[in-house]
């Protein structure tokens, strides 16, 4: 029995020692409610005076202005308040490269719009109904190149029709500059068979078809890129904080106001902490979201020097032009080779024109388009310009997954030394900053991660970053990287499909399923021109004899 009395004795003096030391800390919980008030809560939520701790789950259990229901309330605060900045930066971030995205877009197609326009005035001023009549052939010619910006290779073919292209003006020309015969189906599949060796327009369609290849790649590549960058942003934010994470903050954020504390900041070593442990998966995006950011910095690259889609649009008419004439100055030269190849053709019954084949031949002749005539772009601006804004941008994002925990725990919502709360009290927080990334958080001593369950969400983001990185490192290259390929398209179901065409959405375009995807498939740009000429020879023959009343016109 004595000793029992002792034991009773000994715990009332505890309970006696406590109320002594914490009353006084806590005399009533005024300044609690006013400042849970200015929170949002109802002042009636918090109690009007000092209670017993003990139901508590996170905060202290001594002597509390927070009841149970208080803290479960201050718990769904705590998951708002972390969730705030991260969505705040995310929104920025996705705002950014949405705006840089439309203006590449704008820019891009307006460009495709200005050069077919320049054409069109250019060969109407010159020629007048004569090119009137024969304009489709370049309008469907603009009209491929601009399905080829939208939708990539799976659309068009930007290589075999340029070939055809070309094939269809070499027989448009050939009957033009000999209109005096008539010429079969069988023969002009003939001719199409030397049309690598004449090369009736010079070096121009072999240049012209590696410009354009490598620049249009490079530009539909870096826009894809813009457009994914919203696309990831939005998909990483809305990844939901765990339970344990939210714990954690409201531990760091609100048990400072059970205890009277309001004023008082976390220890930032403290914030990092938490929020490390917070953003683990999303710190573990930021190696490849670092490589990907470096990938269109490289074709950024490209883009303003040797891929540079402003400096081969801008000038196509006169590249064309310039073929044209080509074609003319040798007309004489490539009949004869022809003709000794082929045969000579018969006379056309309809022609009565006695002039000379010189005199009959195509001698119309294009003027120099004047650069103040050409239509501005873009409202002005230019690639460079854009380039170069763009540039920026993207160095400012590198590393904004791993540094978001330095960003939410700035110092403005902080406090340093001593005079901070470090979980417990208001004292220096102790413990070592742990690094950033899901492995890391074995050791952190706030928040309880398992190490061993990584994000799907992120996870599948990495591998989307993975495989655009590839792309852009071939469109680097000068080679097409087909973003829908026929493999994964009905593949064994490992990996996911990519989606290019129009019909499909843009989610669609973006969603892998395997966490290491293959690189993409790349067309190889050639530099002879063997590829172009064959295909041109085989293009040739099925083009329609057109230009044969054109002759009135053209001389």
């Amino acid at each position: 029995m004595k000793t029992l009395w002792v034991l009773c004795v000994a715990s009332t003096l505890a309970v006696l020692s406590v109320s002594a030391t914490a009353e006084p800390k806590l005399k009533n919980c005024n300044e609690v409610r006013e400042a849970f008030t200015s929170k949002g809560f109802n002042m009636n939520d918090a109690p009007n005076k000092v209670v017993n701790g003990a139901p508590l789950k996170v905060c202290p259990q001594g002597f509390s202005c927070c009841t149970a229901e208080m803290e479960d309330k201050l718990s769904q605060q705590s998951h708002s308040e972390i969730k705030a900045p991260v969505s705040r930066l995310s929104t920025s971030l996705q705002s950014t490269f949405k705006q840089r995205h439309d203006h590449f877009d704008k820019f891009f197609k307006e460009l495709l719009k200005n050069s077919q326009a320049s054409l069109h005035s250019m060969f109407m001023r010159t020629y007048g109904v004569m090119y009137m009549e024969n304009s489709q052939l370049f309008t469907d010619f603009f009209a491929s190149l601009t399905r080829y910006y939208v939708s990539g290779s799976s659309a068009v073919n930007l290589e075999s029709m340029l070939s055809d292209f070309w094939a269809d003006l070499l027989e448009r020309m050939f009957r033009l500059v000999n209109v005096q015969y008539e010429f079969s189906d069988a023969y002009m599949e003939c001719v199409s068979q030397y049309t690598e060796q004449l090369q009736p327009f010079g070096d121009v369609p072999r240049k012209m078809r590696i410009q354009m290849t490598r620049a249009f790649v490079a530009a539909r590549t870096f826009v894809r890129g813009l457009a994914l960058m919203p696309d990831v942003v939005n998909k990483v934010s809305t990844v939901s904080a765990s339970p344990s994470c939210v714990r954690a903050a409201t531990k760091m954020l609100y048990c400072p106001y059970c205890s009277g504390q309001v004023a008082l900041k976390p220890c930032q070593n403290y914030c990092l902490n938490v929020m490390r442990g917070c953003l683990a998966n999303q710190a573990d995006l930021d190696t490849e979201w670092n490589n990907f950011l470096d990938a269109m910095l490289g074709l950024a690259d490209r883009l303003e020097g040797p891929f540079n889609f402003e400096s081969v649009m801008d000038p196509l008419d006169v590249k064309i032009s310039e073929a044209i004439m080509n074609m003319q100055e040798n007309s004489l030269q490539v009949s004869q080779m022809v003709f000794q190849g082929c045969g000579t053709p018969k006379p056309n019954k309809a022609f009565r024109s006695k002039r000379s084949g010189k005199e009959t031949g195509f001698t119309g002749r294009f003027r120099p388009y004047s650069p103040e005539a050409r239509p501005t772009t873009a409202a002005g601006t230019s690639l460079d310009r854009l380039t170069g804004e763009v540039k920026r941008k993207l160095k400012h994002a590198k590393k904004f997954w791993s540094t978001l925990p330095e960003t939410v725990c700035a110092a403005e919502r902080t406090a340093p030394g001593d005079e901070c709360w470090n979980g417990t009290a208001k004292s220096r927080y102790q413990s070592d900053v742990i690094g950033n990334g899901l492995a890391n958080q074995v050791s952190n001593p706030d928040v309880e991660v398992d190490i061993t369950k990584p994000d799907v969400v992120i996870r599948t983001q990495i591998a989307v970053l993975k495989d655009m990185t590839n792309r852009l490192k071939a469109a680097h290259s000068g080679n097409d990287p087909t973003f829908e390929t026929e493999a994964e398209a009905s593949g064994d179901g490992e990996s996911g499909s990519g989606c290019d065409s129009p019909s499909c959405g843009e989610d669609d375009i973006y969603i892998f399923t395997s966490q290491n995807p293959e690189k993409p498939k790349v067309n190889l740009v050639q530099t002879d021109s063997s590829s172009a000429s064959l295909r041109g020879s085989l293009a040739l023959a099925l083009c329609g004899p057109a230009l044969a009343l054109l002759a009135p016109h053209w001389r």
